[in-house]
């Protein structure tokens, strides 16, 4: 019990506490982008174009973001570099996409944004494959 009142830092419990960010977050963005990659064809030419490089290639950016860089999150592989498309997919989506909405149809991209923020700078934790490779610190 005087582990939850301590203001000393575990080191298992942050790296406890990076993994379960990684899989949470990196898995529940997957489905976004899974879902995103099995109606590619159905949606690609009414998904949104806010970089204005064209309707299908700014889903094939996204489906890239939401469904390979979250699963390497999910598993901790390049996590770093797999979080920036995804801090960027998510700024896209609040600044661009859904610029001036109310804050209830943006509280997802928030969050989202928040976690992979977190993950980039703290890094995939002892519990990935970064670890177990030597790259993560």
């Amino acid at each position: 019990m005087s582990k939850l009142f301590t203001s000393r830092v575990n080191a298992g419990a942050v790296n406890f506490a990076m993994l379960i960010l990684r899989v949470v977050s990196g898995g529940m963005m997957f489905t976004h982008g899974w879902a995103k990659l099995n109606s590619f064809s159905a949606k690609k030419d009414g998904f949104p174009d806010p970089l204005h490089v064209g309707h299908a290639v700014s889903m094939s950016l996204t489906v890239f973001a939401e469904a390979l860089c979250a699963a390497l999150i999910v598993v901790g592989l390049l996590t770093r570099l797999a979080a920036i498309p995804l801090v960027i997919c998510m700024g896209v989506v609040i600044f661009m996409v859904k610029k001036g909405a109310p804050l209830n149809e943006n509280e997802m991209a928030i969050l989202f944004l928040a976690a992979f923020i977190a993950i980039l700078f703290a890094g995939p934790g002892k519990f990935s494959l970064d670890h177990v490779f030597g790259k993560g610190k």
